[in-house]
């Protein structure tokens, strides 16, 4: 019988950084590529697509994609202490491979992963077996949304250029607002750090790039002030340029 081998080697040509997240992609012998976390003990391996681990739940190629078949199938229905805790396997997975995309600036991946949070927080409130296990996801939904928003708006940056980008921040913080009235905490939002960093990100975008006003909050000034014949015109303004 073969002893099991160590991993000594790899550890030592890829050194541990306390003062940075050390992310990479390669590619394995079998020509697929997988995406590499070095940790302080040792490496994370993550699979580029569906879960994290390469594990097909059930045969779906999620938890979240498991229950959600079976709650079209079932109706309601209550997760076990066990499905509670695959829920929760997820819920960590895709929080390690969100934060390996936005290291490597691979900016649509890291909102299709926090979307997939997202959905997952969605249903794990449907079907929790208590309001106490509720509150210790719902809790993370707005850092989720903070880095999703931070992922949309580069790659809106990227694709579609500077406006588009202080759009998907405004969108983001108006998410994030949404769940402070639900939670009625509405009075915290302003002070709250995560807001004031996707503030502070998207006023250092408008200056760096030179934009004041984007069209659409010109529109929306313009709405909130009665000023109904201008915001026509913003509005039509708006649809010629979505046309081009």
């Amino acid at each position: 019988m073969k002893r099991p081998r160590h991993i000594d080697s790899l550890l030592q040509q890829w050194p541990y950084d306390p003062s940075a997240l050390s992310v990479r992609i390669i590619k394995g012998a079998d020509g697929r590529e997988v995406v590499q976390m070095r940790v302080d003990m040792g490496i994370l391996q993550l699979e580029t697509t569906g879960r994290p681990d390469g594990t097909r739940p059930f045969e779906c190629t999620s938890f979240l994609e498991y229950l959600s078949k079976r709650e079209i199938e079932e109706g309601e229905f209550t997760l076990t202490e066990e499905e509670c805790n695959e829920v929760d396997r997820e819920f960590m997975q895709m929080y390690h491979r969100r934060i390996c995309w936005l290291r490597l600036e691979s900016y649509q991946n890291a909102v299709i992963d926090a979307d997939h949070t997202l959905g997952l927080m969605d249903i794990a409130t449907r079907l929790s077996p208590d309001e106490e296990w509720t509150v210790t996801h719902e809790e993370y939904r707005p850092f989720v949304w903070f880095q999703r928003t931070q992922a949309y708006a580069l790659a809106e940056l990227e694709e579609n250029g500077p406006e588009a980008a202080i759009q998907a921040f405004n969108a983001g913080l108006e998410s994030i607002r949404q769940i402070f009235i639900q939670h009625e905490i509405e009075e915290h939002f302003e002070t709250d750090e995560l807001v004031q960093r996707l503030e502070g990100l998207r006023e250092a975008l408008r200056k760096e790039y030179s934009v004041g006003s984007t069209l659409v909050e010109r529109l929306d000034a313009a709405v909130a002030e009665e000023k109904y014949e201008l915001a026509a015109k913003l509005r039509d303004e708006l649809a010629r340029r979505d046309a081009i």
